[in-house]
């Protein structure tokens, strides 16, 4: 009943948003059903233990949960298993009940705990949501040792990276009371240690799965800035939060130089100016890593692992669009609205169509932006080579239609290939071939009539 209620206001308050949910329960299905009897050999949804798996990964994350279940073959196991290690990893670094003595040890084990038939971690805060992932985390344990071991590994090694990484913040925080950023580049580790290694393991298992080519696992450097793009959003998203929480990820080096001691004081000291100033700082540092994204997904050739991966980005560049600019932000958590969320995941499924979301939201920034805000030539700068990328890679002026592409008439461009194509026909075909030709013709004749000079002149006569 409330969900008919909220469709009803919906309908009345924002009719378009409305079509476009009915538009995508109506017609975006799933691509596959994990549960069905052909499924069994690679969703391992006939085993028990499996099962609880998935329904981990329900309960864990819904917004992943979907699109990895639509992942082919076994990339959908081996990609929620990844993501249940991962994220009991998380938690334990989290959970500020643990003593930083018992949480070290612990953490830097991991990727060996998590091999160990029958371990699980009953030690968790009575209020961690994932507290029952750790509580019967054998299961997972069981799962994980049935990976093929092209996957086990990748997903070991990434573990064991990303515990190391995780202990040595938590221990920091553990000392210090809590752990401030201080530079850009401390910034940038974090989010690596957070989300690029999780790319990079995406990465190698995408090449290791024979879906995508082998070489795709020598492109760390673009899956860890992809990484980079969806942890930064999320940082940005959940300032208010996170601050409350005392978890400081912005970086100092970006809001101290604006007179703030405390990041709290963006939000206490009423200083808006300022503090939406830091916030675009925020988000330009943020879009120095989409046009990687985009060269990331240019290399992919599987449909479900280029949805996989594209929702996300393109959800990533809707967020930072709603969070630029943007006061209410500092008072409270916000989000895109499902109507928007449902419009990009059925946009996303292809490199052109989310390269042309990246300009239409890096216009919408730019138009945003504000001159006398100290960002605003590197914010204007950084949305040009977001537009770059995409004229570059996909002319505005071509239009792809059934017969071929389409080619703008009101551009000047497309007169400029119009004169290029027709002077090709025309001087390759036939001239240039034409004589081509007969110069061959005439030097093979002159040729012969050599060989039969020397044959009369040099020859005895019979």
């Amino acid at each position: 009943m409330g969900k008919l209620t909220s469709m009803l206001g919906l309908l009345l308050t924002h009719p378009v948003e409305f079509r476009t949910l009915v538009h995508f329960y109506l017609y975006h299905e799933t691509k596959r059903d994990i549960t069905a009897q052909q499924e069994h050999p690679t969703s391992g949804w006939d085993r028990a233990s499996m099962r609880r798996c998935w329904e981990f990964l329900d309960t864990t994350s819904r917004s992943f949960a979907a699109v990895i279940k639509e992942l082919d073959g076994d990339l959908a196991r081996t990609i929620c298993m990844y993501y249940l290690i991962l994220r009991g990893l998380d938690t334990i670094e989290d959970d500020m009940t643990i003593p930083d003595e018992k949480k070290q040890p612990i953490l830097r084990q991991f990727h060996n705990l998590t091999v160990t038939p029958g371990w699980n971690f009953t030690e968790s805060g009575p209020d961690e949501k994932d507290r029952p992932l750790l509580l019967e985390y054998h299961i997972i344990v069981e799962e994980v040792n049935r990976l093929p071991p092209q996957y086990k590994t990748v997903i070991l090694d990434i573990c064991q990276k990303m515990e190391n990484g995780m202990a040595d913040y938590a221990h920091k925080a553990a000392t210090n009371g809590t752990v401030y950023l201080e530079t850009i580049a401390d910034y940038d580790l974090y989010c690596h240690y957070v989300a690029g290694l999780v790319g990079e393991g995406l990465t190698r298992i995408w090449s290791a799965s024979g879906k995508e080519a082998s070489f795709l696992c020598e492109q760390l450097e673009l899956a860890n800035s992809m990484g980079l793009l969806l942890q930064k959003t999320n940082i940005i998203r959940d300032f208010r939060e996170d601050v409350e929480e005392k978890r400081f990820f912005w970086p100092r080096e970006i809001w101290a130089k604006y007179g703030f001691d405390e990041m709290k004081d963006m939000y206490e000291k009423g200083d808006v100016e300022h503090a939406t100033w830091i916030q675009s700082g925020m988000v330009l540092d943020a879009l120095r890593h989409a046009c990687d994204s985009l060269d990331y997904l240019r290399l992919l050739k599987n449909q479900s692992v280029f949805v996989f991966c594209a929702v996300p980005v393109s959800m990533a560049m809707a967020t930072l669009t709603l969070c630029f600019m943007n006061p209410e932000m500092f008072q409270r958590n916000i989000k895109i609205r499902k109507a928007e969320a449902a419009h990009l995941i059925m946009r996303s499924t292809n490199t052109r169509e989310v390269a042309l979301i990246f300009r239409e939201y890096a216009r919408k920034i730019h138009h945003k932006a504000k001159p006398h805000d100290p960002n605003f030539l590197k914010i204007s700068v950084m949305c040009c080579k977001i537009e770059q990328w995409c004229e570059q890679n996909f002319p505005s002026f071509v239009m792809l239609g059934e017969k071929g592409p389409i080619y703008e008439s009101s551009d000047k461009r497309t007169a400029i290939f119009r004169a290029e194509e027709k002077r090709v026909a025309e001087h390759l075909f036939p001239w240039e071939l034409a004589a081509y030709l007969v110069g061959a013709m005439l030097l093979m004749l002159g040729l012969s009539a050599l060989i039969v000079w020397v044959m009369l002149k040099f020859l005895p006569q019979a």
